[in-house]
């Protein structure tokens, strides 16, 4: 992609965006509501048509309001208290009638998808000065006063189109989810999810997990997403639709980083996405959505402990907001400190080496700030910022002596941007995204007998800058719906070192850059109002997006959609698309070694005693990027007769080819004919000596070196050979209903994966999902909450399935776990207990101890650390006050 491509994709965005035909329905923008949980009415397709809305409470004609337009009315019981309203009759739009049912109420609206409409309050000011607005128009015609505040049209994760719909299913949770369910920060958030796996960067992943690859390894205690199992570098991970920066050596965000008290909800997509995001978004993208409605000061603590012993955790939060007519801001501060998990502390890892921990001590500090401003009818600035400081320490034992390992992590990011309110309801925006990502791994070998350690420290720089221009809005007119455009062009910059910071030499000091310009496009060619037979509702989505890399050339990536409506009570959804990876730094950049061993050592045999292999390692700038295509199918029933019922079941399918591996096994590269296509047999001298003056040689072979004696060159430098398959199915479901005293809500979800993966075209491929450090098979959470007045009482079960040892082919047993949370908030008083919450969460209540396998060394965990936790039962009380 040249240079005057991107020009002209940024000119095209702004002469769209400049000559839209309508007035846009936008208002000035206002704060959500600190009231209890919202309730859900009905969960359907928009319509626009004959609304009959008696006169009555608001709550009411709200339910009703969603039962007639197949909207999903959410909104807090306290809100809406008390309040009547006048009859609503006539042929009109949800949004026509919405603005009637709340006029003068103090209230507004957001529109947080295309099937869900959240009632806020909003201050008078705010209301007030408020730009004209669609419903405005509609009022002339009836006795209904002005309409009442829209807020910004929330973008949902996986399209640009504002308030637009995905062809692929969205999780969403919600911070009400998280408190309900006790999570202490959004890495445990993630752990529960059944399309993740929780191998890669995680802060429980022990010794031995890396025979699952060498992404399995706590460098930095973070959290990263890894969905399908595909791999952390194959998620991507935003704030707020921004990319944070890489951390460690395996190119994985810490998720983690971001305190959770700020955050509103995490979306994930688990379906590709680079149409729409770029690099990474093979296995899907998450999505960290930070609060704007905090108003207001709470402080707490956490106090909690395992009881099996370790674990032993401290925790002070102080979050405080506010907002005002035309904006508001919110700031957290966070302070954690856990002691380790030795493998003395429990009692089935007692025969490994001493010392050895299962789970890492760390002492964490955080620091968030987020600010939105309207700037009247011009737009929105909004500035987020954050700061996570990380001490971890851990052992690994072995006969003589043990690792001691102290990782330092640094993390920040400074995200600011600005969207212009343009004429005929376009929108265009401006963001610039920096991070940084800094760890130090003090390391230490320490001998016992003799009292004796030697030192050394490894630095980790990552580095990265992003900066976009994009525009959405109205394109044209289709049977009385608006089809949506959403365009762009930025620049990104990905930078990373690896050095030892005793010697100064650089193992890793590389970088990546690329321009980028995208498209989507949303196209409604049926709606309800048309009353065709069998099509309630059928829309087409499709995005482009190219990239042009300074290594390796430009990429493009498209992705096609449809949503299909039969009636209101089904939604079918279907999704192709072209997902893509760059390439690790590491892996483009790892200095390069050749070492000079025996044939034998190769496993060579029938060579003359003298042979010798050069054997190559080290990084490759000439790797492509991995290349997938991905699909996907989904089936939500949420019917009309039964409001509070939702469910989804998705079929998902990724063929993930050129995966960057090294190839070989050292020990079979010359006597396995599966890497025969990989060696040089006999390589002149000529070849030889080109290849040492950019290779770090070592001689190995005991004898000097002389190019006659070399019989092939073995590179497992790393290649893009590898070729991985993913394909399974995903369910889920709620059920909300009210009872008398309260409100009970069942839910749950399952993924059931089957994954294999393919070193080169001359191997045959075996599995990945259900084996050793690889994910589970079928991954499920079920479980039920109940809510009445400010207690609040949750009960959830996990299982996964037991996963096989391919060294003895030993499949261990399955893994089931309960977790509950009480939790009580008094609510507003007049005293001062006015605003405590008190919060006693148990985690695996039963205390189940991990599936065993049998390790080949007493340093490896004997259990997979990457499917089953060692931490058993978990106790924490929690108590907090806001003012």
């Amino acid at each position: 992609m040249k240079t005057s491509t991107l020009r002209h994709a940024v000119s095209i965005a702004l002469l769209v965006a400049a000559t839209g035909t309508a007035e846009p329905t936008r208002a000035q923008k206002a704060v959500t509501d600190t009231s209890p949980p919202p309730r859900a009415a009905v969960t359907g397709s928009p319509i626009d048509g004959d609304i009959d809305l008696p006169a009555g409470t608001l709550a009411a004609s709200l339910d009703a309001l969603g039962q007639q337009s197949g909207l999903r009315m959410d909104y807090a019981p306290t809100l809406v208290s008390g309040k009547q309203v006048g009859a609503v009759h006539g042929h009109m739009s949800w949004r026509d009638a919405l603005g009637r049912l709340l006029q003068g109420s103090g209230l507004a609206y957001r529109q947080a998808a295309d099937t869900s409409v959240v009632i806020v309050r909003v201050p008078d000011s705010a209301a007030s000065t408020k730009r004209s607005t669609a419903n405005d128009a509609a009022a002339t015609t009836s006795t209904a006063a002005p309409a009442a505040a829209q807020l910004a049209t929330v973008t949902v994760t996986g399209t640009r189109i504002r308030g637009g719909s995905t062809p692929s299913p969205v999780v969403s949770i919600g911070s009400e989810q998280i408190q309900q369910e006790g999570f202490a920060d959004l890495g445990e958030v993630i752990r529960s999810v059944p399309q993740n796996f929780s191998g890669g960067q995680n802060p429980g992943v022990a010794a031995g997990a890396t025979g699952g690859g060498q992404g399995n390894q706590n460098i930095t205690g973070g959290s990263g997403l890894n969905l399908r199992g595909l791999g952390p570098d194959a998620t991507l991970t935003l704030l707020d639709g921004r990319r944070m920066s890489y951390g460690g050596f395996t190119q994985m965000v810490d998720i983690s980083a971001i305190p959770v008290e700020a955050v509103d909800r995490i979306e994930i997509v688990a379906d590709g996405a680079s149409a729409i995001y770029g690099s990474d978004a093979v296995g899907g993208v998450g999505n960290v959505i930070l609060r704007r409605d905090f108003d207001g000061v709470t402080v707490g603590s956490r106090y909690g402990s395992a009881t099996d012993g370790g674990l032993t955790t401290h925790e002070y939060t102080a979050t405080g907001g506010t907002h005002w007519s035309t904006g508001g801001f919110i700031a957290t501060w966070q302070k954690t400190d856990n002691d380790p998990i030795y493998s003395d502390q429990r009692s089935y890892t007692q025969g490994m080496y001493a010392p050895s921990t299962l789970y890492q001590a760390s002492d964490l500090r955080s620091g968030l700030f987020s600010l939105h401003q309207s700037l009247g009818d011009i737009g929105e600035f909004r500035l987020d910022t954050f700061r996570t400081e990380r001490e971890i320490a851990t052992d690994e034992g072995y006969a003589t002596n043990y690792e001691h390992n102290a990782p330092s992590t640094t993390t920040s990011l400074i995200s600011p941007s600005l969207d212009l309110f343009l004429p005929g309801d376009w929108t265009l925006s401006v963001d610039g995204t920096w991070g940084r990502e800094s760890t130090d791994v003090n390391y230490s070998v320490v001998t016992p007998a003799s009292e004796t350690s030697t030192l050394s420290r490894t630095g980790y720089r990552n580095r990265s800058r992003d900066y976009e221009i994009g525009a959405e809005g109205p394109l044209f007119s289709l049977n009385g719906q608006e089809a949506r455009l959403a365009v762009g062009a930025g620049y990104r910059d990905n930078a990373f070192q690896s050095r030892n910071l005793v010697s100064g030499v650089a193992q890793v000091d590389g970088s990546v850059s690329s321009r980028f310009a995208y498209a989507e496009l949303n196209v409604p060619l049926i709606g309800p109002e048309q009353g065709v037979p069998g099509v309630q509702r059928l829309a087409l989505t499709g995005a482009l997006r190219g990239e042009d890399y300074d290594s390796f050339g430009s990429v493009t990536t498209p992705k096609l959609g449809v949503v299909y409506s039969p009636s209101a009570d089904f939604t079918l959804k279907g999704s192709w698309g072209k997902s893509f990876k760059v390439p690790t730094l590491s892996q483009q950049y790892l200095e390069r070694d050749a070492f000079l061993f025996p044939a034998a050592a190769l496993g060579g045999t029938g060579y003359a005693p003298n042979a010798s292999v050069l054997y190559l390692t080290g990084g490759n700038p000439d790797l492509r990027p991995e290349k997938a295509r991905t699909w996907s199918a989904s089936l939500a029933f949420h019917p009309e007769v039964l409001p509070g019922l939702e469910t989804e079941l998705t079929w998902f399918d990724v063929d993930y080819a050129d995966r960057v591996v090294q190839p070989l096994v050292p020990a079979q590269a010359l006597s396995n004919p599966a890497f025969a296509q990989f060696i040089v047999d006999a390589p002149s001298a000529a070849e030889l000596a080109q290849i040492l003056q950019t290779f770090r040689f070592t001689n190995a072979t005991g004898a000097a070196y002389n190019p006659a004696n070399v019989v092939a060159i073995a590179p497992n430098l790393f290649m893009n050979t590898s070729r991985q398959q993913a394909k399974g199915l995903d369910a889920s479901g709620s059920y909300r209903f009210d009872l008398a005293p309260g409100r009970l809500t069942l839910r749950g979800s399952a993924s059931w994966l089957h994954s294999t993966q393919q070193i080169s075209s001359a191997q045959p491929a075996y599995d990945l999902a259900g084996t050793l450090f690889y994910p589970a098979r079928l991954n499920s959470q079920l479980g039920a909450v109940w809510q009445q007045g400010g207690f609040t009482a949750s009960l959830f079960g996990n299982y996964k399935s037991g996963v096989t040892d391919t060294v003895d082919g030993h499949q261990g047993a399955s893994f089931t776990t309960f977790d509950a949370t009480l939790r009580y908030d008094t609510g507003a008083r007049d005293d001062a207990w006015s605003g405590v919450a008190l919060e006693l969460s148990v985690q695996n209540a039963l205390d189940r101890a991990p599936p065993l396998y049998a390790v080949t060394s007493r340093t490896y965990a004997p259990y997979d650390s990457t499917n089953y936790s060692a931490i058993g039962r978990y106790l924490s009380l929690s108590v907090s006050k806001h003012w």
